[in-house]
């Protein structure tokens, strides 16, 4: 493996069931939005169970997966904000939304045979555990999928920025970030056809260029601990090859190029 935790050597259209793990834990992060499917709000139950599977392959080649979920499929708190509510309570909102969705993927991933543990940053004893640190890395370490929820328990801080900060807290390998686009693109691809895409970026030009695809906190955060990130189209069998070694989508690394 190389420093930045890719594989030189894969070819992506070689077979991946010939090619072991490169990462022995990983932290995904997953958008609320992921889980709408084709719907406008809420949580699509097929939508779910489909990334409950990719989760469980994964899991079933022995990879130590933790999951920050979002809540924007059900409470925007930036949103919220923008009209008026206060911000603070507008982002503890959207924490609660976070709960929801981890709960829906608990469930389905607990259909297919794989154990959870949704762990919340903020404490609801009744339906999950507290964040504890030492407990997550346990349950990983234990072959569970922890699932963590209530962003960092704190307004002002986004999903993403949690993502990145428990990625370093639980010692993972890489950050996965699921998006609906194939990696980071000079600009949107959805309305501009002149977008071009990154195979590979560096920290510095991502956040020099501004490219939102994660805010410029976790964006930092990463950079600061050499943390790679790999963003990524979820579609069928996209973790599993991520986790294999094979290119797919964009990394973000010290590096770059």
């Amino acid at each position: 493996m190389n420093p930045d935790g890719m594989s030189p050597a894969t070819n992506a259209h070689e077979p991946s069931a010939a090619i072991e793990p490169v990462y022995e834990r990983v932290l995904l992060k997953l958008s609320g939005e992921m889980l709408m499917g084709k719907a406008s709000y809420g949580i699509d139950p097929e939508t779910v169970q489909e990334i409950a599977q990719e989760i469980a392959r994964v899991r079933e080649l022995g990879v130590q997966v933790a999951i920050v979920v979002g809540g924007g499929n059900i409470f925007r708190g930036v949103a919220a904000s923008s009209r008026g509510m206060d911000r603070a309570t507008a982002d503890y909102m959207g924490m609660l939304a976070t709960v929801m969705n981890a709960l829906a993927l608990q469930d389905a991933l607990e259909k297919r045979g794989v154990q959870t543990r949704v762990q919340t940053a903020i404490a609801m004893h009744a339906v999950a555990e507290p964040y504890i640190r030492r407990r997550a890395i346990r349950h990983l370490e234990k072959g569970r999928v922890v699932i963590l929820a209530a962003g960092s328990g704190d307004p002002y801080f986004t999903t993403d920025t949690t993502a990145a900060l428990r990625a370093l807290e639980l010692n993972a390998d890489v950050l996965l970030k699921a998006t609906k686009v194939d990696g980071i693109y000079t600009a949107d691809p959805l309305t501009d056809p002149r977008a071009r895409k990154y195979d590979r970026l560096d920290y510095g030009t991502a956040l020099e260029r501004d490219l939102r695809v994660m805010d410029s906190t976790a964006f930092a955060l990463c950079k600061d601990n050499a943390l790679p990130i790999v963003v990524f189209n979820l579609q069928h069998g996209n973790i599993e090859q991520i986790v294999r070694g094979v290119p797919l989508g964009t990394i973000v690394t010290a590096g770059g190029g």
